[in-house]
């Protein structure tokens, strides 16, 4: 964890190298920002047909720490919400959430 999703209407979906790019950022964002190990940061893209709303999304869960205080969590939003306008070209609704340890299970 954290897992960052983000949802992209399927006819402006970018090209695979473009999403490559954004991964990377994405990743750094999070190794850099929120402190997370490399190898527990999971970045997706859904591609979704666009019914009423934001038409671009993004959802990021991650476990609470004492370290991912409010500020920090506002400077990782700042920080994607860069990173997507330099990669999408759009801005994006961006919905954090935070998990408490013992209230995740998980396997793999």
């Amino acid at each position: 964890m954290p897992n960052v999703t983000i949802y992209i209407p399927a006819d402006e979906m970018p090209s695979d190298g473009a999403l490559d790019d954004l991964s990377t950022q994405c990743a750094e964002l999070c190794t850099g920002i929120l402190l997370a190990k490399l190898a527990n940061v999971h970045v997706i893209y859904v591609a979704v047909r666009h019914g009423l709303g934001h038409p671009i999304f993004a959802e990021i869960q991650y476990r609470l720490e004492p370290f991912r205080t409010p500020a920090v969590m506002d400077r990782f939003m700042d920080g994607l919400d860069e990173v997507l306008k330099r990669n999408i070209g759009r801005t994006a609704r961006i919905r954090c959430f935070g998990h408490i340890a013992s209230s995740i299970h998980a396997r793999n």
